[in-house]
């Protein structure tokens, strides 16, 4: 059976290299004479392969050499906790700005821990955009301040960095590292799940400045301390040492097509051929304001949406996967990382022109 069009939102496409690349070294890791799965963390042979994955990660990304670079577990999801245990002391509060699901997510486990407030939310007009640095200000007494770059269940995205105003900058790039620019040096925190541009689900990237290594709290459990997995080299237990495989794969991948700066290139382009086709005609109901929209997420709905489910069933069949929309919006959603060739795109653009065709 051949590969389907993958357009789910995550874990997500990863290139066919990087698949085969997998296969090939499953039973036989780098001709260790042990498994891909079966590797100790501890050997000469994985600590190559995360050391080639760090090193890449800080190439593509050009991240300072001052910077440290994490592969952690348990998803951004731990990240809404790690962050302000270790970068605000007892009674220090933070700023979030709120553009949907995942932020929302992120002031809440920071409310349960310290202390944080939304300095604008986007929630009153259905999470259609992000503002602009004029729409928003950071209290006074906040350490930092957290946002989401790319927003995949409302399929909006930052064009620019916000403007903190001076204070430290965090943020949840889980949707769309290396898959945009991004201004390390204009953050203080920068974590990620790998299961939508870099991987497979399980591994973590944190990207931390000096400043945050030395606010991080010591008093924290070492699995939660940034300084103890800094100075363990992320490996305090055994990692998820498959996942942290895939991820020097996909960095090799993304390397040899021209880096950030070619990801970049692909995603707009396959963005532009899907939007321009739901601007065409009245028949589609782009969700995203057009200066907020997402390069990564296309959310978008059928005005007559009796006909989502005829949509979805027939895209099925043409193993056009993964488009229903998120549970909270509804809708369709076609995610478009880094491993979704343009010829998927495509596919799918011909598939709403004939559907159109016949349900106008």
């Amino acid at each position: 059976m051949p590969r389907a069009h993958n357009f789910g939102a995550g874990p997500a496409v990863l290139p066919l290299e990087v698949v085969e690349s997998c296969k090939k070294q499953l039973a036989n890791l780098e001709g260790s004479g042990l498994g891909l799965m079966e590797t100790s963390h501890r050997s000469g042979t994985f600590q190559s392969v995360i050391d080639e994955a760090i090193s890449r990660l800080r190439s593509l990304l050009s991240i300072p050499p001052d910077y440290t670079v994490l592969l952690l577990q348990g998803g951004a999801s731990l990240q809404f906790h790690m962050v302000p245990l270790n970068l605000l002391a007892e009674g220090e509060v933070a700023d979030v700005i709120v553009t949907g699901k995942w932020s929302q997510n992120a002031l809440t486990e920071l409310n349960k821990i310290r202390g944080g407030s939304s300095i604008w939310d986007g929630e009153g007009g259905g999470f259609c955009m992000v503002p602009s640095a004029s729409d928003y200000h950071p209290t006074e007494d906040s350490v930092y301040v957290h946002y989401t770059s790319n927003n995949t269940i409302y399929g909006t995205q930052f064009k620019q960095v916000p403007n903190s105003q001076g204070k430290p900058l965090v943020v949840d790039a889980s949707s769309d590292i290396c898959g945009v620019p991004l201004d390390v040096a204009a953050h203080d925190v920068i974590y990620a799940g790998a299961q939508k541009n870099l991987g497979p689900s399980g591994v973590t990237v944190c990207i931390l400045s000096p400043w945050a290594i030395e606010k991080a709290n010591s008093n924290l459990p070492s699995m939660l301390d940034y300084r103890t997995q800094k100075e363990k080299g992320s490996m305090f237990n055994t990692p998820n040492t498959y996942g942290i495989f895939v991820l020097r794969e996909v960095l090799r991948w993304i390397d040899a097509n021209g880096g950030v700066e070619g990801a970049h290139r692909r995603n707009r382009d396959k963005a532009a051929l899907i939007y321009s086709e739901i601007d065409s005609s009245p028949f589609w109901a782009p969700h995203a304001e057009v200066g907020s929209r997402s390069i990564m997420n296309a959310t978008f709905r059928l005005v007559d949406e009796s006909l989502l489910e005829p949509f979805i069933n027939e895209a099925e069949e043409l193993g056009l996967k993964g488009l229903r929309g998120h549970r909270i919006v509804g809708g369709i959603r076609a995610s478009m990382y880094n491993g979704l060739e343009l010829g998927s795109v495509e596919r799918l653009v011909g598939f709403m022109r004939d559907f159109e065709a016949r349900h106008s």
